[in-house]
């Protein structure tokens, strides 16, 4: 058995090859309430309490009843007096917001508002008891049946994410245990191999079990130690059946539950400093070293156990995710990644100086060719097989070697190719078709929203350059992540972010405070510039057009002759340039423009009165 000095030395190294990544799983399991909850101190400690008491002015303190009195309401039977309080509980938390503007957590206006406080003021449950009410015509069967799909909605929810995901995150850290690269889209393993419900059956029979046998204490202590395998053991084989999974625990665990205590114990004053530093430390050290340590525990039980042929050990049969296999076998399992890979990438040498490195930073050239479509095609080539290369060269857990080997991946079919070279033509005419496509969805939004036309933005042609330029931005800034969609959808929600703040600043500063929006009220905004559901919108709108739109357009700008595209680019700038000069000192103002009232205390979705503004700030519609 190795020494425990060992067991941490390696458990370190393992931590620094994949820091980010673990202490990100750790992070998740303390958010969802898996594992870790208390490394949250720090945030709960900082959240004020919204308890109040009544007083004749219920927009400060807030109503007597809260939302417990609105789940007796319903259960009671009484749904008008339910309704009518989550009534008073929505207007309060709107008032709140309204009082204090620069509140990040907005609560009175926007989609994200709006479903929170149907929650948090039980106004979604009275709408439900409502329906069901209405649909079967008895209040005991309708408050049953509501109740019962309150409780599977819950279990479900539970079940299937907090209930499995010690095993996804073991998973994860065993195969960085091995491999120097783990990929994210690991965090799937049990989907893509049809294991989820399985898995997640295993972990509710040692909660159940643990439950019980911590109604005799002692034995829960014990059991904690003789289960304490099962999530490293499923997370290897998920197959397994669950009790078998139990007993193969605690037979690897005979004799080491004590030196698993001491295990724990050598990492108190890791636990000390967690308190001290309000869970810091814990998120960012102690959480993802302990969990790689006790899985090089792990590791170290398993070697025993098959070194002494215990019972079932047989089933701990993922060999790979404890030793890399040698080349041969690779080149075995992968021989038509490794023909794919010996072929030789396509290039545009004829890209040399100034141009190469707008090519290769930007993904923008000054001309197109056929050399530019070859590359293309031989890119998303290059794209399909990426991650099958890394586990070819042993980078990476082999999936073709695991006795779970997943569903062959479908191929891409289509034409539309996102690894390419723009040129500048297609660029320019991008950015107009973002910029028409952004004012006919807000134009449009406002009409069937409020019923009459108006022109949004700033400026009076069909254009709201905001769109186009930030759609431009991803295209070129983002070049580099453009294989990486996770790291895409993020990046291209900060560069939305920082041109819609910044524009939105800048606008304000140059036009003596005026808007064109205002977040304000909005659940997570920043200054009313900024909120989460349009960062989340743009964030989805970007990768769309990354993916599909810009690519789509491109082949279609590539069917227009340079003697009609050219001119059509240069009139284009040429209106758009004199549009800005006008618009720079008459901007486009008015009703539904810069002038719109967005609140109604009566309902928050009936438009507002025609010209109507608040007795403090404008409120724009956005």
């Amino acid at each position: 058995m190795l020494h425990r000095k060992e067991l941490k030395r390696r458990a370190k190294h393992n931590l620094k090859k994949h820091y980010l990544l673990f202490v990100a799983l750790c992070l998740i399991a303390s958010f969802i309430g898996s594992e870790f909850s208390s490394s949250l101190s720090i945030i709960n400690s900082a959240t004020p309490e919204s308890a109040g008491t009544y007083t004749e002015d219920s927009t400060v303190n807030g109503p007597e009843e809260g939302l417990a009195d609105v789940i007796l309401h319903i259960i009671s039977g009484n749904l008008e007096e339910g309704d009518a309080q989550a009534a008073r509980l929505t207007e309060h938390m709107v008032a709140q917001s309204e009082k204090d503007n620069t509140t990040v957590f907005g609560r009175s206006r926007g989609v994200f508002s709006m479903f929170i406080n149907s929650i948090t003021s039980g106004s979604l449950l009275v709408r439900i008891a409502m329906g069901l009410q209405s649909l079967f015509q008895s209040q005991s069967i309708s408050l049953m049946i509501l109740i019962l799909l309150s409780m599977l909605l819950i279990f479900g929810g539970w079940f299937l994410t907090i209930n499995v995901y010690p095993v996804i995150a073991r998973r994860m850290f065993l195969e960085g245990h091995c491999y120097d690269e783990v990929h994210s889209h690991r965090l799937l393993f049990l989907f893509k191999i049809k294991r989820w419900l399985r898995a997640a059956s295993t972990m509710l029979l040692v909660r159940i079990f643990k439950g019980l046998w911590w109604c005799t204490l002692i034995g829960g202590i014990i059991k904690h130690y003789s289960y304490y395998m099962v999530p490293f053991i499923v997370a290897e084989n998920p197959d397994i059946a669950p009790r078998t999974a139990i007993r193969l625990s605690r037979r690897m665990m005979k004799g080491h539950k004590w030196e698993c205590f001491v295990h724990e114990l050598s990492f108190l004053g890791w636990t000390i400093l967690g308190s001290l530093t309000l869970g810091v430390s814990n998120i960012l050290f102690m959480n993802p070293y302990t969990t790689a340590f006790f899985t090089e525990y792990y590791a170290e039980l398993r070697r025993l156990a098959k070194e002494k042929q215990i019972e079932d050990a047989d089933l701990l049969n993922d060999n790979y995710l404890f030793e890399k296999a040698d080349l041969k076998t690779l080149a075995n399992t992968y021989p038509d990644i490794i023909a794919a890979a010996s072929q030789p990438q396509i290039t545009l040498s004829d890209l040399k100086g100034f141009q190469k490195f707008i090519a290769d930073t930007f993904g923008v050239t000054f001309r197109r060719s056929k050399a530019e479509q070859a590359y293309e095609k031989d890119q998303a080539r290059v794209t399909r097989i990426g991650r099958e290369i890394a586990a070819a060269e042993g980078r990476v857990y082999p999936t073709r070697l695991s006795p779970f080997p997943s569903d062959a991946k479908r191929e891409w079919i289509g034409t539309v190719h996102y690894i390419r070279h723009y040129s500048i033509w297609s660029i320019i005419v991008i950015f107009f078709a973002l910029s028409f496509i952004g004012w006919i969805w807000e134009v449009s939004l406002h009409m069937i929203t409020y019923g009459e036309f108006v022109n949004r933005g700033v400026l009076f042609g069909p254009w709201l350059p905001i769109y186009g330029t930030g759609s431009v931005l991803i295209l070129l800034l983002l070049n580099k992540f453009r294989k990486n969609p996770p790291l895409e959808f993020i990046s291209a929600i900060t560069v939305c972010g920082l041109v819609e703040y910044f524009t939105g600043y800048y606008l304000e500063i140059t036009h003596n405070g005026q808007r064109w929006w205002d977040y304000t009220g909005y659940y997570l905004n920043l200054h009313g510039r900024i909120c989460a559901e349009g960062l989340l919108t743009f964030g989805l709108g970007g990768m769309l057009i990354v993916y599909v739109l810009a690519p789509v357009l491109d082949n279609l700008i590539q069917r227009i002759s340079h003697r009609i595209l050219i001119p059509l680019c240069v009139a284009l700038i040429i209106l758009f340039t004199c549009d800005e000069c006008y618009s720079a000192t008459h901007p486009n103002t008015g009703t539904g423009i810069t002038d719109y009232a967005f609140y109604n205390k009566k309902s928050s979705s009936e438009a507002p009165q025609k010209g109507a503004r608040t007795s403090s700030d404008k409120h724009f519609y956005v």
